[in-house]
């Protein structure tokens, strides 16, 4: 359903993309933002996905600032060098600015929401705290949120967690809610990477259940 496109940064840089658009009017459009294996096979799936849902949805490749064509599996050392690139090659401020020429680019479909895996739910995170021209955002596993609860959403928030994730305690999780009671948290039992269908972590039941709560915020947030 999707194809390949380019996003064009504000300092003039081209981030290939991958986007998806349904047919007829879209309800709105949806950033989607890639875990730390890059805009792989399962992003790419993730993308049509929302196009199946009615949405023009759009996921950028940030690892292109530091290398292009990254798309990584799930096993052996893939994971390092995934974590390598988006936490030690990636600069913040640069990929916020990638996400919002994304947005620029979604917003021509309506109004625009924001979703992200992992390293992804991170950065629906920071988009949140940072990205004013978006109606919503929802994370995924996002590692590392509550080390930045300084930073406080601007929009409505939804978050989804595995409650057998090793990389995200329970105490994080509640430590949220703590500090900003008006998102809604949602938790499963599951793992890491539940929505994942490529990995061994993969959780139907749990999918399932985030995607609808997903798309029903979205539903109300976007249109």
């Amino acid at each position: 359903m999707g194809d390949k496109t380019t996003v064009v940064s504000s300092d003039g840089f081209e981030l290939d993309a991958w986007l998806s658009v349904p047919e007829g009017t879209p309800k709105g459009g949806v950033l989607v933002i890639q875990e730390i294996f890059g805009v792989n096979a399962h992003i790419r799936e993730v993308v049509d996905g929302y196009a199946a849902d009615g949405y023009a949805a759009l996921a950028p490749a940030l690892f292109d600032r530091a290398e292009r064509g990254v798309e990584l599996g799930y096993e052996g050392d893939d994971f390092g060098k995934g974590a390598g690139l988006a936490f030690n090659e990636l600069k913040m401020p640069t990929t916020i600015r990638d996400l919002m020429a994304s947005v620029e680019v979604l917003a021509h479909y309506g109004n625009v929401g924001v979703v992200g895996y992992c390293y992804g739910g991170l950065m629906a995170y920071l988009s949140a705290c940072n990205i004013d021209s978006l109606s919503c955002s929802v994370g995924y596993y996002g590692g590392g949120i509550a080390n930045q609860l300084a930073h406080r959403p601007r929009i409505p928030l939804m978050l989804h967690f595995g409650e057998q994730d090793a990389h995200i305690p329970m105490a994080d999780v509640a430590k949220i809610k703590e500090v900003i009671p008006d998102a809604f948290v949602h938790t499963y039992d599951a793992d890491h990477g539940f929505n994942c269908n490529h990995r061994a972590s993969y959780s139907e039941p749990a999918a399932r259940q985030a995607k609808e709560r997903t798309l029903a915020f979205f539903a109300t947030h976007i249109g």
